[in-house]
C-alpha cells in the first residue's frame, strides 16, 4: 500500500526533487534526510538518464554529472535502501521509460516494492499507454503518478479519474526550470480534477520562491520544487546540506501559510 497519502495528511504538502548521484550517492542520501528534517513531506528522486526531454538545463546538467560519476539504476535503488534504514518519508521516482524498460518492468517494480518506493512519475509515458506498466506497478504497491499539463484540457477528467498517489499538475508549457511568473489558470484545472477524484494534486514546474509555493499550494494540495533545489546542489556540491535545509524550510513555510489561510476561511 502506497505511503503517499501520508505526505498530504496535514492538508498541504511540500514536495522536493533531487537527482540521484549528484554529486554522489552518499550526499544524495544525506540531502534527502536533510530535506525531510527541514520539512519536506515527500521526496522525488530523479533516476539519471541521458535524454531527459522534460527537463531544463539545470536538471539536464545534474543528470550528466550523476551519470559521469557512475550512477546507475541499481545505484539509485541502493540510495533508497540506505534512506529506508533511517526514514519512512514517502519516496517517488521520476524517470523516463527507457531505464525502466531496460531494467525490465517486473524486475524494476519488484525492487521498488522491496524498498518501499511509493510511486513513479514517467514524463514520456503517454497516459493512453500506461497500461503496459500499470499491472507490474500495482502488483508491487507502486503508484503510477499521472501528469496533467495545460494542454490536457480535453483529457483532464479522464486522467484524473484514474489517478493514483497524487496528480502532478504542470504549471507551464515547456521544460522544468525556475519561472518568474506562472500564468496558467491552475484553478480551473484543479476544479476539473475535483469533480472526478479526491486524489491529492500538487503543482510543479517553475516554482522557486516561498511566495510561489504559497500561491500554488493555495490552489492545490501542494507545491513541487526541483530545479531550484538542484541548482543549490550544483553550486554547493558536497557542502549543500545547510543551504538545502534553509531553503526547504522557507518553502515549507510558504506551503504552510496557504494551509493556515485556508483554515481561516
Amino acid at each position: 500500500m502506497s505511503n503517499i497519502k501520508n505526505a498530504f495528511q496535514n492538508g498541504k504538502a511540500f514536495i522536493a526533487f533531487l537527482t540521484a548521484g549528484d554529486p554522489n550517492a552518499d550526499k544524495t542520501v544525506e540531502y534527502i534526510l536533510e530535506m525531510e528534517k527541514a520539512g519536506a513531506d515527500l521526496v522525488e528522486i530523479g533516476i539519471p538518464f541521458s535524454d531527459p526531454t522534460a527537463e531544463g538545463v539545470v536538471i539536464q546538467e545534474a543528470n550528466i554529472r550523476a551519470l559521469g560519476a557512475g550512477m546507475t539504476t541499481d545505484g539509485v535503488f541502493d540510495i533508497v535502501r540506505r534512506v529506508r534504514e533511517k526514514s519512512r518519508i514517502p519516496l517517488v521516482f521520476l524517470t523516463y521509460l527507457n531505464p525502466v524498460f531496460h531494467y525490465g518492468y517486473d524486475r524494476f517494480f519488484e525492487k521498488c516494492g522491496e524498498l518501499s518506493v511509493d510511486g513513479i512519475i514517467i514524463p514520456d509515458l503517454p497516459f493512453e499507454e500506461k497500461g503496459e506498466l500499470a499491472p507490474a506497478a500495482t502488483a508491487h504497491g507502486v503508484d503510477l503518478i499521472s501528469m496533467i499539463a495545460p494542454t490536457s484540457k480535453e483529457r483532464i477528467r479522464k486522467i484524473a479519474s484514474q489517478a493514483a498517489g497524487f496528480l502532478y499538475i504542470v504549471s507551464s508549457m515547456g521544460v522544468t526550470g525556475v519561472r518568474s511568473e506562472i500564468t496558467t489558470d491552475l484553478g480551473a484545472i484543479v476544479k476539473e480534477i475535483r469533480e472526478v477524484t479526491d486524489v491529492p494534486c500538487a503543482v510543479g514546474f517553475g516554482i522557486s520562491t516561498p511566495d510561489q509555493a504559497r500561491q500554488m499550494a493555495a490552489l492545490s494540495d501542494g507545491a513541487i520544487v526541483g530545479s531550484a533545489i538542484v541548482k543549490i546542489i550544483a553550486e554547493k556540491g558536497g557542502q549543500a546540506g545547510e543551504a538545502l535545509a534553509e531553503y526547504v524550510s522557507k518553502m515549507k513555510a510558504g506551503v504552510c501559510a496557504a494551509r493556515e489561510a485556508q483554515k481561516s476561511l
